[in-house]
């Protein structure tokens, strides 16, 4: 996400819809979303895009209200090809630039970048997710968790002071949040972690801080926060309104579908994990050769007309000798 802020913002966005977009793109993506329906339940899939979209509005609002600049600059319009940039649609007519591709050649793209761009950017952290759900669920005891997080304003703090530095992205943190809720966290406070966690961390808050500002950055965190735990509390609260147990419906989409769809399906997203899991894996690990160096006896050419300007040869001290006798 920062890269991509930060290529909107030297393309002439404005703070206010910078800071919206790193945080509503995460929580609005259609991976987000279907993972949060699958893993949690319909009032957190639905409560979470809303939370975000109000949170982004409410922060990008601030920032231009605050910190409002007039570059008077025009953003300026890619009009690439999207399926494979064979054309950069500047001098191309819109008539002839829109069927450059049949449609089955656009389908094919798409499912592509559904693929090896957007899946493979997340299969890495969607298992480390998985993997510190399982931990949590099997090490972490229930009574500690129901009894720090069990509600109220001081679990939304400790969810602030956890999900804020924390590294870890929208797909991994739907499982973590619902082995928590499972543990006896209260939807609020996973609401807040679910909220805080993508939208920032330390590495991020540097990046930040270059894209927005220090005082952009501040503000950036303190609206997040507050309508992080503004949402978090009033979730609770609307569970205990209808009387529902989170923990008894949580994960329940599942029994949906038959237990072999589900196997299947499991089946199916393993096979497709494995070639971009690969991929990240020999990029994480793989050395990168050492650049080649090459190592000369000879004197540097600078160094060897700077010694030649400061010391006189024998001729030039011949060239004087000569002068002084004539003179």
């Amino acid at each position: 996400m920062l890269p991509a802020a930060a290529s909107l913002r030297k393309q002439g966005a404005n703070k206010g819809a910078t800071a919206a977009f790193l945080i509503s793109t995460p929580e609005s993506g259609v991976d987000s979303i279907a993972i949060t329906y699958a893993l949690l339940d319909p009032i957190l899939t639905v409560i979470r895009p809303i939370a975000a979209l109000v949170s982004a509005v409410v922060a990008g609002l601030a920032q231009n209200i605050l910190f409002w600049k007039d570059e008077g600059e025009a953003m300026p319009t890619d009009r690439s090809c999207p399926v494979d940039n064979c054309c950069d649609g500047d001098e191309c007519p819109d008539e002839v630039h829109r069927h450059h591709h049949s449609f089955s050649e656009k389908i094919i793209a798409g499912l592509r970048f559904g693929y090896r761009d957007v899946w493979g950017d997340i299969v890495g952290w969607f298992f480390i997710g998985l993997f510190v759900a399982a931990l949590i669920t099997a090490l972490v005891p229930d009574d500690i968790m129901a009894t720090l997080l069990g509600g109220g304003l001081s679990s939304m703090l400790v969810m602030l002071v956890v999900g804020i530095p924390l590294y870890i992205c929208a797909t991994a943190s739907t499982p973590v949040a619902a082995a928590l809720i499972m543990k006896g966290v209260s939807p609020g406070a996973a609401l807040v972690f679910l909220l805080v966690g993508p939208a920032t961390n330390v590495t991020s808050l540097f990046v930040l801080t270059g894209i927005l500002g220090k005082r952009g950055t501040a503000l950036y965190l303190v609206i997040l926060s507050g309508c992080a735990v503004l949402f978090g509390l009033g979730l609770d609260a609307l569970y205990v309104a209808l009387g529902i147990s989170v923990q008894a419906i949580l994960g329940n989409a599942s029994e949906l579908l038959p237990d072999g769809v589900k196997l299947a399906a499991a089946l199916v997203l393993l096979g497709l994990s494995v070639r971009p899991l690969t991929a990240q894996l020999k990029k994480k690990f793989t050395r990168k050769p050492a650049p080649t160096v090459f190592f000369s006896s000879f004197p540097e050419l600078s160094n060897t007309l700077s010694e030649s300007r400061e010391k006189p040869g024998p001729m030039s001290t011949k060239r004087h000798d000569n002068e002084d006798i004539k003179g």
